[in-house]
C-alpha cells in the first residue's frame, strides 16, 4: 500500500522542481507519474530531441527518494507531426477528421502514426529504461478516452478488410456468416467492403459488431507495440496503462494482457453526473458519489492485472469536465482512497501534485491549490498515508490476495452487441452489471469481476448479467464449477455472428437450463410489468426494460418461482442454474440474490444503500458513504485499527477480522 501524485513539470519553473520533489516526499508520497503530454516538450522539431529538462526532472525526483513512472508521450501528438501527416487524425461519423487542439487527436489505425509512436517510444525508452529512478512504465494515456477507439479513416478501412479476410478466409463464408442475403448486400470481395457508416437506414448489424470487435483489436496491437519496446530496453520494470472508469468501447481484458499492472483513473462525482443514473440519486450521492461505482471498478481491473492493480489518478477535489462539478464531502478522498486499498490496490495516485491555473483542465483541483498551498485533497493524502503506516505495522498481510466466493461474469462485447442491437433503447449492459454488483454489494459480499473465460472453480455462486453471446464450453464450465448460477435476460441470445439460435434462447445454454424463450419485449422507461414470488412470502416487486416470455410447456419441467400478473413464469430455476426473465427493481434484485447466496452456502449481510463493507487478508474495512453514523455490532474494542466501532458519515473503520 503506497500513494503516489501526478506531476508536470514541464508545467512549472524549473526553480520549484527541488521544493516539489521534497514536500512531496515529506507528505509521505512515493511514486510520481510524469511525461504521458510531453511529446513537443521532448521532440520540438522533427528528429531534434530535447532530453535536458527531463533528465533533470527525472533526477531531482530520484534524489528526493521518488520512484517515477516514466510514460510514452503518444495521447498527444504534436502540431509539426499532424502537419507532416495529416491522416494522423481520426475521421468521424461524419466523415470529417477531428482537429489538432486538445488531446487524443490520433487513429489507430494510422501507419504513420504507429511508425511516430515506435519511434517515440523507442527513444523514451531508450533513454530512460535503465535509469535508476524510473521503476515503473505507463503506456501512452487513457485509451479511447472522447470517442477516439472508432475511426472511419481510410486506413482503418483497409486495416479493417485485412481483419476480416483473416477471420472469414474467405467472401462466401463472410456472407454466409452475416446472412448479406438481406436487402441484396452480397459482397464478391473484401475489397468490396466498406465501414458501416452513413448508410440510409441501419446498417447491418454482424458487420458493425465486427467493425466494434477490429476498432478494439487495433487498440490491442498498439499498446502492445509499445509495451515490446519498453520490455526491450527496461527489463524487470512493470508496464501500466490507465483505464478509465466503466468504460468499454474496446475490450481491456485483451489490453491487459500484455500489461503487468491494470491502473484506473477514478472520478467517482464526475462519474455520477455522467453516467445513467436518475437526477434523485445524482443528487443524493452529489459529493460522495454512489457508494458502489468506485469499487465496482476496483474489482474490475483487479481482475485483470497480474501485479495489483492501481488507481493511478485519484480524484482529490472539484473537476472541471462534467456538466456539474461539486466538492467532495470532507473525508471522501481519504474514504476513496482506502476503499481503493481495501479491493486489493497497491496504490492510490492522486490527480495532480497542484491545480493548473492555465489551459482545458484549470478548473481542475489538485492536492495543491494554484498558489501552491496544500488543499483538502492534499490534507486528507496526507492522513491516509500515516493510517498506512498503522495498518501495516498492525498487519503486514493487510493487503494480502483474497479469493472471493462469488463472481460477476463482466463481458465488453456485451455492451457493444446490446448496442448495435438493443430492440429497446434503454437496453444498458454497463447499467444492469453495475446494478446486479451493487446488488451483491448491498448484502455485504466480496466480489471478483471476471471474463467469461475465466475458470468458475471455486466459486459458490456466479451471477451472469445479460449475456447474449456465450462462449461454446461456457455452460460446462459453469456446471463443472457447483456454484449456484444466476442469468439475466438475452443471456445465450445470440450466436457469434449475430444470428438467433436455431433452438431459441438461451441456445446453448438449454443443456443446462432446459426452457425456450420464445418472444421478447422491451418495456418504455414509464412502463412496468408486477411480478409475484411464489414462495410463502407472495412478495412482490416490478419488472422492467425488458421481458423474456418463457413457453409455458417447456416451463413444466421447471421450478417456477415467480410469475408475471399474466401468469407467465418471471424467475425459474433447474437446479444450480437461475434463470431472470426480466431486470427488476433493485429491492427485488437484492431479495432474489440473498435467497439464491443461502442456497449456495454464502452468508449475506443487509447494509442498505449507504454502507458498505470489504475484506482483505486478516483485516475488515467498513466505509460509511451516508449522512448518519453507522455502528458495528459484535466487533471487540482492541480489534479496530483504524476508526473504531462508530463509522461517522464518509468514515473509515478497519478492524481485525
Amino acid at each position: 500500500m503506497r500513494v503516489g501524485v501526478c506531476y508536470y513539470p514541464e508545467h512549472w519553473p524549473e526553480s520549484m522542481w527541488e521544493d516539489d520533489a521534497r514536500r512531496m516526499k515529506a507528505l509521505g508520497i512515493e511514486q510520481v507519474r510524469i511525461a504521458e503530454f510531453a511529446w513537443s516538450r521532448i521532440e520540438p522539431t522533427p528528429g531534434e530531441y530535447d532530453w535536458g529538462w527531463l533528465d533533470r526532472a527525472v533526477d531531482v525526483l530520484g534524489a528526493a527518494g521518488l520512484q517515477v513512472v516514466m510514460c510514452t508521450p503518444t495521447a498527444t501528438p504534436p502540431k509539426w507531426l499532424i502537419d507532416r501527416h495529416p491522416d494522423i487524425l481520426p475521421v468521424g461519423a461524419d466523415g470529417r477528421p477531428r482537429a489538432f487542439g486538445s488531446r487524443r487527436h490520433y487513429d489507430f489505425s494510422s501507419p504513420a502514426y504507429f511508425e511516430a509512436s515506435r519511434r517515440i517510444c523507442t527513444a523514451v525508452a531508450e533513454r530512460y529504461g535503465k535509469h535508476p529512478a524510473v521503476a515503473y512504465w505507463q503506456t501512452d494515456n487513457e485509451f479511447g478516452c472522447h470517442h477516439t477507439v472508432v475511426s472511419y479513416s481510410p486506413a482503418a478501412l483497409t486495416r479493417f478488410r485485412e481483419w476480416l479476410k483473416a477471420r472469414y478466409r474467405t467472401i462466401n463464408a463472410l456472407n454466409d456468416a452475416w446472412g448479406t442475403v438481406f436487402w441484396s448486400m452480397e459482397y464478391r470481395s473484401f475489397d468490396e467492403i466498406d465501414a458501416p457508416v452513413a448508410t440510409v437506414t441501419e446498417a447491418h448489424p454482424s458487420h458493425r459488431l465486427d467493425y466494434r470487435r477490429f476498432a478494439s483489436d487495433e487498440v490491442a496491437r498498439y499498446n502492445r507495440m509499445q509495451v515490446e519496446i519498453i520490455r526491450a530496453h527496461s527489463p524487470g520494470r512493470p508496464v501500466a496503462h490507465n483505464f478509465m472508469q466503466l468504460f468499454t468501447e474496446f475490450d481491456h481484458y485483451k489490453v491487459a494482457a500484455d500489461l503487468d499492472v491494470a491502473t484506473w483513473d477514478s472520478y467517482p462525482l464526475g462519474a455520477l453526473e455522467e453516467q445513467w443514473f436518475a437526477p434523485d440519486i445524482k443528487a443524493r450521492w452529489l459529493r460522495s458519489g454512489h457508494p458502489d461505482f468506485a469499487s465496482f471498478n476496483h474489482d474490475v481491473y483487479r481482475g485483470m492485472s497480474k501485479l495489483p492493480f492501481w488507481v493511478m489518478e485519484q480524484q482529490p477535489g472539484p473537476v472541471n469536465w462534467a456538466q456539474w462539478n461539486p466538492a467532495p464531502l470532507p473525508g471522501m478522498v481519504r474514504l476513496w482512497s482506502w476503499e481503493a486499498f481495501a479491493h486489493g490496490a497497491g496504490c492510490v495516485s492522486y490527480f495532480r501534485w497542484r491545480q493548473a491555473p492555465f489551459a482545458q483542465e484549470q478548473m481542475h483541483a489538485g492536492l495543491n491549490t494554484p498558489d501552491n498551498r496544500l488543499d483538502v485533497g492534499g490534507q486528507e493524502a496526507s492522513q491516509v498515508v500515516d493510517e498506512i503506516r498503522t495498518v501495516l505495522a498492525a498487519n503486514a498481510d493487510a493487503n494480502a490476495t483474497i479469493r472471493s466466493k462469488v463472481a460477476l461474469v463482466y463481458d465488453y462485447e456485451a455492451k457493444w452487441l446490446f448496442e448495435i442491437h438493443p430492440q429497446g433503447a434503454d437496453f444498458h449492459y454497463p447499467r444492469f452489471t453495475f446494478e446486479y454488483y451493487s446488488a451483491l454489494r448491498a448484502l455485504g459480499l466480496d466480489v471478483d469481476v471476471v471474463p467469461v473465460d475465466a475458470s468458475f472453480d471455486g466459486y459458490s455462486l456466479i451471477v451472469v448479467p445479460p449475456l447474449p453471446v456465450a462462449p461454446d464450453d461456457f455452460a460446462a464450465r459453469l456446471a463443472r464449477s457447483g456454484a449456484q448460477v444466476v442469468l439475466g435476460p438475452r443471456t445465450g441470445s445470440k450466436t457469434r455472428d449475430l444470428r438467433i439460435p436455431a433452438n431459441l434462447p438461451p441456445g446453448a445454454l438449454s443443456s443446462v437450463l432446459p426452457l425456450r424463450v420464445w418472444r421478447v419485449e422491451s418495456m418504455r422507461p414509464n412502463v412496468t410489468e408486477a411480478v409475484t414470488l411464489d414462495d410463502q412470502s407472495g412478495a412482490e416487486g416490478v419488472a422492467r426494460h425488458w421481458r423474456d416470455f418463457i413457453d409455458s410447456d417447456a416451463a413444466t419441467a421447471l421450478d417456477v418461482r415467480a410469475r408475471f400478473a399474466d401468469g407467465h413464469p418471471a424467475y425459474v430455476r433447474s437446479g444450480a442454474f437461475h434463470y431472470l426473465a426480466s431486470l427488476f427493481d433493485d429491492a427485488l434484485t437484492v431479495r432474489l440474490f440473498a435467497r439464491i447466496a443461502a442456497e449456495a452456502g454464502v452468508t449475506t449481510e443487509a447494509l442498505g444503500d449507504s454502507v458498505r463493507i470489504s475484506r482483505r487478508g486478516a483485516l475488515t474495512y467498513v466505509f460509511n458513504y451516508g449522512a448518519d453514523p453507522y455502528t458495528l455490532d459484535n466487533v471487540a474494542d482492541n480489534a479496530f485499527v483504524v476508526g473504531s466501532r462508530e463509522v461517522a458519515p464518509q468514515g473509515v473503520s478497519i478492524y481485525r477480522s
